[in-house]
């Protein structure tokens, strides 16, 4: 994908998308059984349409992704722009730090890869990948334009001295958890478990919460990098988990086939309940 021209290269990774998404059908039940209860409102044409815009989004990221060794501080501007860049502005100015609250939600590889380009690189925390060598290639690529990786098992001491640095960090906070690691949440009309760790990061630090996504705008053939306003930390883990997870669902309505629906977000039930799956 990397030597093909861009739509060659994106045609050929939904290519890729199309025979994973017939290779392992169960992500398509997933992203069904997500959409009959989250998205009540719709038709099953739609539930399908969606579902497909969901692999379609997934090729972009991939043929994208291929692409991070060509694009740099000269051309980046042709592939993404900004939204919202005074919200990030307003929180350096704090001089507390900033938790970028995102989700696997547009592209989020690459909101983080051409901010760093941009206006400055930021830290990002991962999980490594299970394939060693995908991960590696991952891993590197990542970090071309400036990015530094914290890896989740360091997490805790290397977002604290990114945040006293006063510097950003990026963090994926929407998938599922387990209620050891989360609170229970209200996310589209259903309870969803969420992790708790980013919300008493941000009260014990002071670090200014800002979301930001980078979604595609097919009007424009390319990126939106989006900020979006502080959200307010009032000290309490559910209510914060709560309001993040609230503007989550907003921007997700907005872009609703830019989210993965193929996870089991709705895995971890509260006690009693039956299984969603």
């Amino acid at each position: 994908m990397r030597v093909l021209p861009p739509k060659t290269a994106y045609a050929f990774a939904r290519l890729c998308t199309r025979a994973l998404d017939r290779a392992v059908p169960k992500l398509r039940r997933v992203a069904e059984t997500n959409l009959r209860f989250a998205l009540p409102e719709l038709s099953a044409e739609e539930r399908r349409r969606l579902i497909d815009g969901v692999f379609a989004s997934v090729a972009r990221l991939l043929a994208d992704f291929a692409r991070f060794p060509e694009i740099n501080a000269s051309n980046v501007h042709d592939v993404i722009r900004y939204e919202g860049l005074e919200h990030y502005e307003r929180a350096k100015q704090k001089g507390r730090g900033i938790l970028v609250a995102t989700a696997h939600l547009g592209n989020w590889e690459l909101s983080a890869f051409t901010h760093a380009l941009m206006t400055e690189p930021m830290h990002v925390m991962v999980r490594p990948l299970d394939n060693t060598l995908i991960d590696r290639l991952v891993e590197e690529r990542r970090q071309l334009s400036g990015n530094k990786l914290i890896l989740k098992k360091d997490a805790a001491l290397s977002v604290v001295r990114a945040l006293k640095a006063n510097q950003a960090v990026g963090i994926l906070i929407d998938q599922n958890t387990t209620p050891e690691e989360g609170v229970f949440i209200d996310f589209f009309g259903v309870k969803a478990c969420a992790g708790a760790a980013f919300a008493k990061l941000a009260s014990r630090t002071g670090a200014a919460v800002v979301p930001g996504f980078a979604f595609w705008e097919e009007a424009e053939r390319k990126y939106v990098l989006r900020f979006y306003p502080e959200i307010e930390i009032t000290g309490d883990a559910n209510i914060d988990t709560q309001r993040i997870h609230s503007e989550f669902e907003w921007m997700i309505r907005q872009y609703p086939d830019q989210w993965l629906w193929i996870h089991r977000r709705w895995k971890t039930r509260p006690p009693g309940a039956t299984s969603l799956y």
